[in-house]
């Protein structure tokens, strides 16, 4: 790995892309500290508690949220939007239109996910205003008045777009995936503080912990690189005077294909109405907010249950049984004993399918596992199954975007 990083940082046009992705990074780990004028932050600070709704989604802005700064909502509304945009195109077949008609019809899809990105932030700026006057977040001395009321709301949402927009520069100018970069350093970034609360425990338990985050951090990584090979031979073809074809290759269908998108999208999708519900002043909404916090069984369950979904779904928009198909009948290809066109989409449908269920329970289990240990074992060390996959998935993608790119030139890297 560290070789790796060594000759990318020797590639001149690598080399910027790193430093513009570690730019844009520590660009964006500033803006959580620059804190929101005219909110007394030592008031709200009975809100964060371990396995609270609010901690969580804390740690997914990387502390930014406890801090009220300027993108306290971190990368969430956008993922929000992209999750809906997503299930909408299932409904609208304009939408649906628009996301097959390649490049241009992304971009006009990647336009109404702005807009609607900006909608959710202003909506949700505005229920954290609210949530924190009932913390006492504006003293007599401070009183929430219009125009106060107006500057936090907009700056919370431009903070939300902001990061936004930096997410998407990593994507087009940076080495891998911004939002989950920034998901990534956000995550990182709580590491230190949960580190230096788990040594202060018992040597015998924060060992054990150690050994339960190394095994699981192997599970992890064995599993991501864990493939299905399907068998493709490409039939001889006389082209003038030369010959194509004829070689014997495979297609390779990953157990994880979705890699960590299906936790964000889940933790995503249950953080958003339960924060919503927490900033609400009724009765049964604060309940509901309780029952589905993070440190609960519900949560635990209706997140398992999202992850499987979210698998199948993205991987179903990643890998089109039908056109990989047609391609390969295009160009000459089939797999061995299937007849091409429709029978092999069927057969790379059926593999697929039964691939994805165990890569799904895997994710799923992963999420569960640690925190059924920590719940059981009693200790507050909240860098659980999420945090953990989230930042190892990352950092395999990261390095393997980075490798193709060596592969490119030349370069034989760890990752094969």
């Amino acid at each position: 790995m560290f070789q790796s990083l060594l000759n990318a940082w020797r590639l001149p046009d690598l080399r910027k892309k790193l430093l513009f992705t570690a730019m844009i990074i520590a660009v964006y780990r500033l803006g959580c500290y620059i804190p929101v004028p005219g909110v007394d932050v030592s008031s709200i600070n009975e809100m964060f508690n371990v396995g609270g709704v609010f901690d969580f989604y804390d740690l997914f802005t990387g502390g930014g949220l406890q801090r009220v700064a300027i993108f306290a909502m971190g990368i969430m509304p956008y993922i929000t939007a992209s999750i809906i945009m997503q299930l909408l195109a299932l409904v609208i077949p304009r939408l649906e239109a628009l996301m097959k008609e390649g490049p241009s019809g992304q971009k006009k899809v990647n336009q109404y996910t702005r807009y609607f990105t900006a909608g959710l932030a202003f909506i949700e700026a505005i229920g954290f205003v609210f949530l924190f006057r009932s913390y006492g977040a504006f003293p007599e001395t401070a009183p929430l008045n219009p125009m106060r009321f107006f500057l936090i709301v907009l700056t919370l949402t431009v903070g939300a777009v902001l990061v936004m927009w930096l997410g998407e520069l990593v994507t087009q100018r940076g080495i891998g995936n911004g939002i989950s970069l920034m998901i990534f350093a956000s995550i990182v970034s709580r590491l230190p503080g949960g580190l230096q609360m788990l040594f202060t425990l018992n040597p015998g338990i924060w060992v054990a912990m150690g050994v339960v985050a190394l095994l699981v951090v192997i599970f992890i990584i064995y599993v991501t690189q864990g493939q299905r090979r399907i068998p493709v031979q490409y039939a001889k073809r006389v082209v003038g005077r030369k010959v194509y074809g004829g070689q014997s290759t495979y297609l390779p269908l990953r157990v994880n294909m979705a890699g960590v998108i299906p936790v964000i999208f889940a933790s995503s999708v249950l953080l958003f109405p339960v924060t919503l519900a927490q900033m609400t002043p009724w009765g049964w909404t604060q309940k509901l907010a309780e029952v589905f916090s993070p440190s609960s069984w519900w949560y635990i369950v209706a997140e398992v249950i999202l992850i499987v979904l979210f698998t199948y779904f993205y991987t179903a928009v990643q890998f089109n049984p039908i056109d990989q198909a047609d391609n390969l009948k295009k160009y000459g290809g089939f797999v061995p004993g299937i007849r091409p066109g429709r029978p092999t989409a069927a057969y790379l449908d059926r593999v697929l399918t039964r691939i994805t269920f165990p890569g799904a329970l895997f994710l799923a289990a992963i999420v569960l596992l640690p925190t059924a240990l920590i719940k059981g074992m009693s200790v507050p060390f909240y860098f659980g199954g999420t945090s953990l996959l989230i930042v190892v998935g990352v950092a395999l993608d990261t390095m393997q975007q980075m490798e193709s790119q060596l592969l490119m030139r030349h370069y034989e890297g760890f990752l094969k």
